[in-house]
């Protein structure tokens, strides 16, 4: 008989370890002990294929975790079935963290909006995340955190979970400068009012929604448009033009999440005022008519770090090419996360 996911109404001591049948014409194993289904949870793992997931960090066991078979969340966490959680990331590159700490200062302003705690000071985070990754062995990918107001039971309020919790993963993965344009197009999923979309928590359906479509629709990501019919944001990155009078604008970071590459672009593109690239930097409401009619276009990312947008909705932004001024942006945002001042890189002394 086939096997299924149906739950058995039968006394646990009756069925362990045994197929469970009921007259649905399904199967469905119970698992007779931990050491059987921790045998189970590693059959994905033992393919002999290195795991991108080097090592976790979670409150709940108090450690980290080594075991991709055991990196898990527990189902009545609040984060899980609730969506009452936060989530930030940093960059992994040449063994250092990059803007780790402009990074961890957002999570802990979106815990503060989200209403939830932290178990530990931002000091034992920090140090958490920074001992995570020299463990991890990994000098290059991403590091991933979540604050979560903790597991307890399934209802709404948190009021009955012990004590919130905080998870980490460092994830293996190639970090590149991008010199390809990308396609997108305008949304119609609605995007996040400014009250969640200002707080980066783990409520992305609107997000994932918005990448689908994209992808439904044969382009790369999406560009989102407020109630205003002002230019916001990709699903989860910023997004930047660059005018005819070369001019880099920005979108208001109002009504959108605050992103932390975005910022130290506009710290860093001044250089190009200085050299006479650009004429000028600011951050300003754009017209979807506006922004189209812009030379160039880029998404803004910790993980991109920058990404060239060469069509929208089927029309060419500027000759249809990736710019030089995108690609100079680009250079001044690599250089720093290759070389930048210790006030961005953290060193990993690895372990």
């Amino acid at each position: 008989m086939e096997n299924c996911n149906s739950p058995s109404d039968q006394r646990p001591d009756a069925v362990a370890g045994a197929e469970v049948e009921r007259d649905t014409g399904c199967r469905v194993h119970v698992f007779s002990s931990s050491s059987e289904l921790l045998e189970k949870l590693h059959e994905k793992w033992d393919s002999g294929k290195e795991s991108p997931y080097p090592a976790m960090y979670s409150s709940v066991f108090g450690g980290i975790i080594l075991d991709p078979a055991m990196m898990v969340i527990p189902i009545d966490d609040h984060m899980v079935h609730r969506g009452h959680g936060v989530f930030d990331t940093a960059t992994i590159l040449n063994g250092y963290l990059y803007e780790l700490d402009a990074h961890l200062d957002r999570f802990l302003r979106s815990a503060a909006k989200a209403k939830v705690s932290s178990p530990f000071p931002r000091s034992k985070l920090r140090s958490i995340l920074v001992q995570l990754t020299a463990v991890s062995q990994c000098t290059e990918g991403t590091l991933r955190y979540w604050l979560s107001s903790g597991p307890g039971n399934f209802l709404l309020s948190p009021s009955g979970c012990p004590t919130s919790a905080f998870y980490a993963v460092v994830i293996k993965e190639e970090v590149y400068q991008h010199r390809e344009g990308v396609k997108v197009i305008t949304s119609t999923i609605p995007m996040k009012s400014p009250l969640f979309a200002t707080v980066k928590n783990v409520n992305y359906l609107p997000n994932v929604l918005s990448v689908m479509e994209a992808e439904e629709k044969g382009a790369f990501a999406s560009i989102w448009v407020d109630e205003e019919g002002y230019i916001a944001e990709g699903p989860n990155v910023n997004v930047a033009f660059i005018t005819h009078d070369k001019e880099l604008i920005l979108p208001f970071f109002d009504k959108i999440l605050t992103g932390c590459t975005a910022k130290r672009l506009l710290e860093l593109a001044p250089k190009l005022v200085e050299h006479g690239r650009l004429r000028g930097v600011r951050t300003a409401n754009l017209t979807v008519e506006e922004a189209k009619d812009s030379a160039e276009m880029m998404y803004i990312g910790s993980t991109l770090p920058l990404l060239p947008i060469v069509i929208w909705d089927e029309e060419p932004i500027g000759d249809g090419l990736v710019g030089e001024l995108t690609m100079a942006l680009s250079d001044l945002l690599w250089d720093d996360m290759v070389a930048g001042p210790e006030t961005q890189r953290q060193l990993v002394t690895y372990m």
